[in-house]
């Protein structure tokens, strides 16, 4: 059934940084708005559900409570109405499992009235004569059409997972640790299983599945590429790069020195909690004290260069071909059981391609957003989430950011600031302060 009503925005998709957005979204009453959602349920990288496994924030970075303490959808709120308050209390711990962090979530999106789930959408277009947006798509089970209609879209589809460029296509079980839950039982079948990849998904899997070994008894490997086993950084200076301060500084320098920047700071997102780091150490460390062999290899500094999935008299392997970096020596190595860790990449829907025209893009394909996150040719009318490391650098995907984020793009969607843009927070500075003290040469 058609829908005439033109809306002031669509949102598509509704992961932590749309759903963000919705919670903020809700109490402005004269905003209408509508975030649609393909799955039936609110359901946050289900694959990495490892128990016990942390967030890398702080609960008081949740959907909210950065731009507004006073929100409902506060995670503190939803420790009081929950019953759980004094639990959280006593336990004096900042940091949430995944699990937690996402029963909290699913609790603010069953609160939402803007929110549609079950909403597939499959296309966009563009009424020049109506000035505004098309959605067209299908919902619930029966796939029933439905026609949207949005002065301004808000692109909130997550990222996809990445795969070694010769894995792919997947015509083979190639399996990434965003989908290792649903596998684990299935390698913990194996008697070898190798883990690839650097950060802290590669070290939880790697955790996890070193925890059951005994019980199990296969031979568990890791291998990064990194030139070691590294812990993320956050002394409290580092930490000021995930501020406004650093975003401005970052955004206005040439795209060039973007990319080398990003490439230096793996050990701000790519690197493992010190917790986790040596939690692992723990475990092997008790198993070489008992005098029990460890059935387990840590090795770094390896470059993975070629895979074949192979199937033989003995049973389904995989081939990998590595080479050692400061040697550089190459390796086989065969395992049977293979998680890849590799990280995720900016996930372009193909629904995109009907305003494909009306869209910024850098010579890589990817979205060039404006400062205000917008992609658009007018730059007011699209907005992207969690697209923009090229652009805004590493605080794109922290999750802290997100409500600095959404205020900014809600500022943008209503002409009001709703909730106060932080604009200096950071104590040092990025850029040299010019004046009586710095005089630029």
């Amino acid at each position: 059934m058609k829908n005439t009503n033109v809306h002031a925005f669509v949102a598509i998709g509704l992961g932590p940084f749309n759903l963000s957005l919705a919670c903020l979204a809700e109490p402005i009453a004269e905003l209408d708005g509508l975030f649609l959602e393909r799955n039936t349920e609110f359901s946050w990288h289900p694959g990495m559900l490892i128990d016990s496994c942390t967030l890398q924030n702080p609960f008081l970075a949740d959907l909210v409570s950065l731009a507004d303490p006073k929100s409902p959808f506060s995670f503190l709120n939803y420790c009081k109405e929950e019953g759980k308050l004094y639990a959280y209390y006593f336990r004096e711990n900042f940091y949430l499992t995944r699990a937690e962090y996402n029963d909290y979530c699913r609790w603010a999106a069953a609160r939402l009235s803007k929110v549609r789930f079950g909403h597939e959408v499959q296309e966009l277009v563009y009424d020049s004569q109506a000035g505004c947006y098309v959605i067209t798509g299908v919902r619930g089970e029966r796939r029933e059409p439905f026609v949207l209609r949005a002065r301004k879209l808000v692109l909130g589809v997550g990222s996809k997972p990445l795969l070694p460029a010769f894995c792919e296509p997947r015509e083979h079980r190639w399996l990434h640790s965003a989908d290792y839950i649903a596998h684990k039982a299935w390698l913990q079948r194996k008697r070898s299983i190798t883990i690839v990849g650097s950060g802290q998904s590669a070290a939880e899997v790697y955790h996890d599945l070193l925890k059951e070994a005994d019980a199990h008894e296969y031979r568990l490997t890791w291998i990064t590429r990194s030139p070691r086993f590294f812990q993320m950084e956050t002394t409290k200076l580092t930490l000021e790069m995930f501020s406004p301060d650093y975003i401005d500084y970052f955004y206005q320098l040439d795209e060039r020195k973007k990319e080398r920047i990003v490439r230096t700071q793996d050990s701000l997102y790519k690197g493992v909690n010190a917790s986790l780091i040596n939690q692992i150490y723990d475990l092997l460390d008790d198993r070489r004290k008992r005098g029990l062999p460890l059935r387990s290899r840590l090795i770094a500094n390896c470059e993975l260069q070629g895979c074949r999935y192979e199937t033989d008299s003995d049973g389904d392997s995989y081939a990998l071909e590595f080479r050692q970096l400061d040697c550089e020596t190459r390796y086989a190595h065969r395992c049977e059981g293979l998680v890849f860790a590799t990280g995720y990449r900016e996930n372009i829907p193909p629904f995109v391609d009907g305003i494909r025209a009306r869209l910024r893009w850098d010579e890589q394909g990817r979205y060039r957003l404006a400062r205000n996150y917008a992609a658009d040719l007018n730059g007011n009318e699209i907005f992207v989430q969690n697209a923009g490391q090229h652009t805004h650098g590493m605080t794109n995907q922290d999750l802290g950011m997100s409500c600095y984020r959404n205020s900014y793009i809600l500022r943008e969607l209503t002409g009001v600031e709703h909730y106060k843009i932080e604009r200096r927070v950071a104590i040092q500075d990025f850029a040299v302060p010019v004046g009586a003290d710095f005089v630029r040469l």
